[in-house]
């Protein structure tokens, strides 16, 4: 089953709703199958987590099941035992041997809120990504730079509003770029090399949902 839930916009950290997750999914009593590490524990495939300064507006989880149900019968073993502060937004029987969602996701849409004139950007965020480059400047602590084009990572972004951009990142070749790199390279400034706990300060990254594509290269929302 693969279930599609809103957390906390304020939680604990994502290894602490996984446990709850999993409480959940033990306080259901639906029949799932035993997790590999710890057979009292469901087997489970949650993410992918946001990453370092992001929040989710939807979070991912399959339960792994060993017998057939329907998807309205574990939405309603789940009701009764949401942790606090999580809410069902989705619930669907997929394939057992469909691809997990992390290995599913072809492209992350993101929205960034906060107020970019701070930054002073040369060009609106259309001019920049639809450029026929995008140039990502990469510094190391010992000042040698790195400049990458990250075109091929950009699928899309549009300013909604002078406070709100929407911005679409596809995965290529197994590898993602942060949103948060990605709107730094528009607002000219530099990203560490090692850029894991790399943020903009003063604004916000929400993702907003992972989509799947088919042949014909549409997205569809997970």
């Amino acid at each position: 089953m693969r279930i599609v839930l809103s957390g906390p916009e304020k939680g604990t950290g994502h290894t602490n709703l996984f446990n709850a997750l999993r409480n959940m999914v033990l306080a259901s009593g639906l029949a799932f199958e035993p997790a590999k590490i710890n057979k009292n524990w469901p087997r489970l495939a949650y993410g992918p987590a946001p990453a370092f300064g992001q929040r989710a507006e939807r979070e991912y989880l399959d339960i792994y099941l060993t017998q057939p149900v329907s998807a309205e019968h574990v939405r309603q073993a789940l009701q009764r035992v949401l942790p606090q502060g999580v809410a069902l937004l989705g619930v669907d029987r997929v394939p057992y041997a469909l691809p997990s969602v992390q290995h599913l996701a072809a492209a992350a849409r993101y929205r960034v809120e906060g107020n970019f004139e701070l930054y002073g950007p040369e060009k609106t965020p259309e001019e920049f990504f639809n450029a026929p480059r995008i140039d990502l400047v990469r510094r190391a602590e010992n000042g040698l730079s790195l400049t990458q084009d990250v075109k091929a990572y950009v699928a899309g972004a549009e300013l909604l509003s002078p406070r709100v951009l929407r911005m679409t990142l596809t995965c290529v070749e197994g590898k993602w770029i942060k949103p948060q790199t990605a709107v730094a390279a528009w607002l000219g400034l530099n990203v560490p090399l090692q850029d894991e706990l790399f943020t903009v300060e003063g604004l916000s990254f929400i993702r907003e949902g992972l989509f799947w594509q088919d042949s014909q290269g549409a997205l569809h929302l997970i």
